[in-house]
């Protein structure tokens, strides 16, 4: 078992190398400088890697993306190697980020809150105290209410 800063090590490599190669090395066009390498990490045996990826574009682009990864991997996996220059390569695993759809959905969710939270200012802008304005007693208030 490799301890956890070397796996750490191997992943920003892995990073590194893949996403060098897919700008320059790699001339598939379903794989254009729409793909982007976000986060690589390696199990703690160093034997496979999961390489994470977001595509900018609809669906159809990120289909094509993702079987022109699938065709690239063995390409992908020598030249992580000869980088690397470990006793066995990872193998590659390539899986579509959901970073982009969880942060549309945090965007909804706030455009949501901030209309809630403009509806209540506007309800409570002509509002007036259900009591007295400072409903909290003072000391010389007894004095006066005991009279």
């Amino acid at each position: 078992m490799a301890d956890n800063a070397r796996a750490k090590r191997l992943a920003d490599l892995i990073r590194e190398v893949v996403a060098q190669k897919l700008q320059r090395g790699i001339k598939d066009p379903r794989l254009g400088s729409h793909v982007t390498i976000t986060d690589t990490r390696v199990t703690g045996d160093l034997r496979e890697a999961t390489v994470f990826y977001t595509v900018y574009g609809d669906d159809e682009e990120r289909a094509s993306a993702a079987a022109g990864l699938e065709s690239a991997k063995g390409i992908l996996r020598s030249e992580v190697g000869r980088a690397a220059g470990v006793k066995f390569t990872p193998t590659l695993t390539f899986v579509a980020d959901a970073l982009p759809e969880n942060a549309r959905t945090i965007d909804d969710l706030l455009t949501k809150a901030r209309a809630s939270d403009a509806k209540v200012r506007e309800a409570s802008s002509g509002a007036t105290y259900a009591g007295e304005a400072d409903p909290y007693r003072k000391p010389g208030d007894e004095d006066e209410a005991a009279e």
